[in-house]
């Protein structure tokens, strides 16, 4: 048999069928284009790790901002349009812990990011990513004081990682990626740090900051 289709009802009590396309606005399709390019962003960091072909390297660094690219336009089209929903804000967060948490590090464990500390240190920085986002979700009917923009941010946005995928495009830039990353490498107990990887620290600790106010533009 068939499987049905989800329904819910509208706020008069008649039932409403749901489409995924249909509940979608102009807005969420430059979202996903955001999502896309942090996809696009890890497949090009896993294929330089195989290659070294710097060519993957570059898409995958260019691509961090388009993704931002899309991230801002998302926001200026559902306000102009006044197309504000859950399943927009829902798929903002998801399509930025994608191209903003995932996606940088994966390309800083591409250019030579990959001691015992510093795979702790990227997986710390993703989880305060999803962790601040998540904290977004929750809270931002209440930091809005009931309008459609949220007046500030708690903590950092995450698409400020753009600014580290920016550094790493430096080191290749000059030379500097795998064992010639700079800062080199320290071994403590037993792990290696890169200590290059402690900027991944600090953003993901100012993402969950409860103290950074951030006026939003």
């Amino acid at each position: 048999m068939p499987t049905p289709t989800p329904t819910t009802t509208t706020p008069t009590g008649k039932p409403r069928h749901f489409s995924m396309i249909r509940d979608f606005h102009v807005a969420d399709f430059f979202t996903l284009g955001n999502a896309a390019c942090g996809v696009a962003a890890v497949f090009c960091a896993m294929v330089f790790m195989g290659t070294e072909e710097m060519d993957y390297f570059w898409i995958a660094a260019v691509l961090a901002p388009v993704a931002f690219t899309f991230d801002v336009l998302d926001g200026k089209i559902a306000r102009a349009r006044q197309e504000h929903s859950i399943l927009g804000r829902e798929l903002d967060s998801l399509a930025d812990v994608i191209s903003f948490g995932v996606a940088p590090a994966a390309l800083a464990f591409a250019s030579g990011l990959r001691g015992g500390w510093d795979w702790a240190i990227l997986i710390y920085f993703v989880c305060c990513g999803v962790s601040r986002l998540a904290r977004f979700n929750v809270t931002a009917e209440t930091l809005s004081a009931g309008g459609a923009k949220v007046k500030y941010f708690e903590g950092t946005p995450i698409p400020t990682s753009v600014v580290l995928v920016a550094v790493l495009a430096v080191c290749a830039w000059i030379g500097r990626l795998g064992d010639d990353i700079p800062g080199g490498a320290w071994e403590i107990g037993g792990a290696v740090l890169h200590p290059l990887t402690l900027l991944f620290f600090a953003s993901g600790s100012m993402m969950i900051s409860k103290t950074l106010r951030i006026p939003k533009p």
